[in-house]
């Protein structure tokens, strides 16, 4: 195992459970490890993080060997910082002192270029409470501490366990957008382990897809979502995120024009800035095919796409993936239809034709 990014492998037994688990993740950015609960998730960041040590491993981040079949470095040793499930604060320490706990003492161990103590709480919102006491606060504002503290730590890589899971529907939303900006603001590589669709959507570039202890599948977020031998594709919520660049405001009607890889949308949506970016979410039930140009409607988007693959779901239903751009080069999408849309239409993989977008989602960040 060798490079700049993340790679690892593990495999063995945990009571009666079986992991055999290997990817490669870039060194920035963020890596999401999705499954059903049960498939092995948290079992792998353990053994990232060294808690969890099993027969065969091997672990390598931005070239630094943690693990291999000579070496096993504890976890005191490892460049991590670990958020989980439950915030653990110390309940006799206020807010500032718990995110100090475990910064590292000596000048001299903070490499040039760290992360400071005042952009961790500017990032996190958490300058009116630092003097708090760690038992007054919300659920979201102890995630946020305790995400703070583990910043303050200098890791080389941030583990995050679950860290909504414990939080409100409402909560969750609240806590999300400061986890967007660290993921626009800081260049530092995050796992993060989730079994909600809606938070990888919200987060991932990257997505690592578990099942009953195996990786069945790794690479960017939107060519996983798109891959129809996968169970995302063939999910009845099946959609696809894209990273969209703002062209462009059409104020008199409250159109933001985003352009993607092979094609340019409007969407019902407040100004941004042109040439920020802004991620965008397409349902595969939102998609629908045509052969011939769009007629006047009131569907504001049709995207030129080829054919580039076809999965039967069932007896009646086809997921359909397109390529968009006149030669399909550009991003992928899904659509949803009915076989005998499919049978009607002549449809065939490599045609090309329309992709009429009824709803485009825009996310927070």
């Amino acid at each position: 195992m060798s490079g700049a990014g993340i790679d690892v492998a593990f495999r063995g037994k945990l009571g009666p459970f079986t992991l055999d688990a290997a990817f490669k993740a870039p060194a920035s950015g963020i890596t999401a490890l999705f499954g059903p609960s049960g498939c092995g998730k948290t079992a792998v960041l353990r053994c990232i993080a060294g808690l969890t040590q099993l027969a065969s491993g091997a672990c390598v981040v931005e070239g630094e060997t943690w693990q291999d079949q000579r070496l096993f470095l504890p976890t005191w040793r490892r460049s991590i910082g670990y958020v989980f499930q439950e915030a653990s604060l110390f309940p006799h320490l206020s807010v500032q002192s718990n995110l100090m706990y475990g910064a590292p003492k000596a000048p001299s161990s903070v490499a040039t270029g760290s992360i400071g103590f005042d952009e961790v709480i500017d990032l996190l919102g958490l300058t009116r409470l630092l003097e708090r006491s760690s038992q007054n606060l919300s659920g979201g504002e102890r995630q946020r501490v305790a995400i703070g503290r583990a910043l303050l730590a200098q890791p080389k890589l941030l583990l995050m366990d679950e860290p909504l899971s414990a939080l409100d529907r409402q909560t969750k939303d609240e806590i999300l957008p400061f986890l967007e900006k660290l993921h626009d603001r800081l260049s530092l590589p995050i796992i993060y382990v989730s079994h909600d669709i809606s938070e990888i959507e919200h987060l991932a570039d990257n997505l690592v897809l578990m099942q009953a202890g195996r990786v069945i599948a790794s690479g960017a977020l939107s060519a996983v979502q798109s891959d129809p031998d996968l169970p995302l594709a063939i999910n009845r919520e099946a959609a696809v995120n894209f990273d969209a660049i703002v062209e462009g405001y059409d104020a008199a009607y409250g159109l933001l024009s985003l352009k993607i890889d092979g094609g340019l949308l409007m969407v019902p949506a407040a100004r941004f800035a042109e040439g920020t970016h802004r991620r965008l979410r397409i349902a595969a039930s939102d998609v629908s095919l045509l052969i011939e140009p769009q007629q006047p409607s009131s569907i504001l988007n049709s995207l030129r796409a080829r054919i580039v693959a076809r999965r039967l779901i069932g007896d009646n239903e086809m997921i359909v993936v397109l390529g968009l751009g006149p030669d399909g080069a550009g991003a992928r999408l899904l659509a949803r239809i009915t076989r005998r849309s499919w049978e009607k239409l002549n449809l065939r993989e490599g045609m090309d034709l329309w992709a009429q977008v009824k709803g485009v989602s825009l996310a927070h960040k």
